[in-house]
């Protein structure tokens, strides 16, 4: 790893503006904060390609929507926060619904937005968007993986919800890496016990490798950048070799991916399991690397877990 000099909502942004050189049919919606999403960077170059529809953010979608069923393929751009919870009712009937190509910048996912406090904590939003028919949901965790991930949801039909972060964080992927719907990435390879994250909780996750070596344990790292589909086959070739499972996210514990692979591993490859998230709370306003350690999303909490798995089986 090393330290990112941009955050993924930035990355994100900027890969939006070149690609707004290559499709001159491509619009943008924004929801009043373009200097945050830094969806203002296409706004600057393609005034007339760039919807300021103010703060409301139904309206928002239901424009973006109008849109793309005139053929175009559009980006909305808001908060996780207020896109998965003010406009869900407009997402579903008017975007999952008749399918159509909106893709989602949606910054400020889970509490890396921790200064902002829980207004802007997204913590619910893999729940809402895994649940809707026809939507696929991408977490890129450095600044390739943002670009990169921008690519895929182009590529790919129908609405795709991509979560962004707030603030730089690490890089730890090179520019050729290739990131396909449904697929995942395998950061370092172990024997003992599998990791699975996405995001931010990567890099605490790798952290934790390095911790539990000093124990004598070898992780399997997984980054499942695609949550919705998620890459099942990856998930069983890792697991039937470690014979335990380990999902960490920044999210609610309930409903989000640990409790998808939880479900999927019962009916298919049950092995020893647990997951980490919220733990049915909200979080706080705060210093980031404060309050993930405060609710145990933090590097010694997933390395703590993995050893009581791994002692379980003993």
């Amino acid at each position: 790893m090393k330290k990112a000099d941009v955050a993924t909502r930035k990355a994100f942004s900027q890969r939006m503006l070149e690609y707004g050189e290559m499709d001159k049919h491509f619009v943008v919606f924004e929801a009043d904060i373009g200097y945050s999403t830094y969806s203002y960077l296409f706004g600057e170059k393609y005034p007339e390609r760039y919807f300021n529809m103010g703060i409301a953010e139904s309206n928002t979608m239901g424009a973006a929507a109008g849109m793309a069923a005139d053929g175009r393929t559009v980006i909305a751009c808001s908060y996780g926060v207020f896109i998965t919870m003010r406009a869900i009712e407009t997402v579903r009937t008017f975007i999952c619904y008749p399918n159509l190509n909106v893709k989602f910048l949606s910054s400020h996912g889970g509490i890396t937005a921790a200064i902002d406090g829980v207004t802007h904590q997204a913590t619910e939003d893999i729940a809402f968007m895994t649940t809707l028919p026809n939507m696929k949901v991408l977490v890129p965790a450095d600044t390739i993986a943002a670009k990169k991930c921008f690519d895929l949801a182009i590529k790919t039909s129908g609405p795709v919800f991509i979560r962004l972060m707030r603030d730089p964080l690490f890089d730890v992927y090179d520019p050729d890496e290739e990131f396909l719907l449904g697929g995942s990435k395998i950061l370092e390879k172990g024997n003992d016990i599998t990791i699975v994250s996405y995001g931010d909780i990567i890099f605490q996750a790798l952290e934790s490798s390095a911790m539990l070596k000093k124990e004598g344990i070898s992780a399997e790292i997984i980054d499942m950048y695609s949550v919705k589909p998620f890459d099942y086959q990856t998930l069983i070739n890792s697991i039937s070799k470690t014979g335990a499972l380990l999902v960490v996210e920044n999210h609610q514990k309930r409903n989000g991916l640990g409790y998808e692979l939880s479900n999927f591993c019962l009916k298919n490859y049950p092995v020893l399991f647990d997951n980490m998230g919220l733990d049915d709370t909200f979080a706080e306003s705060g210093k980031y690397d404060l309050v993930i350690e405060k609710y145990g999303i933090s590097a010694n909490h997933i390395a703590k877990k993995a050893m009581e798995i791994i002692n379980k089986r003993k």
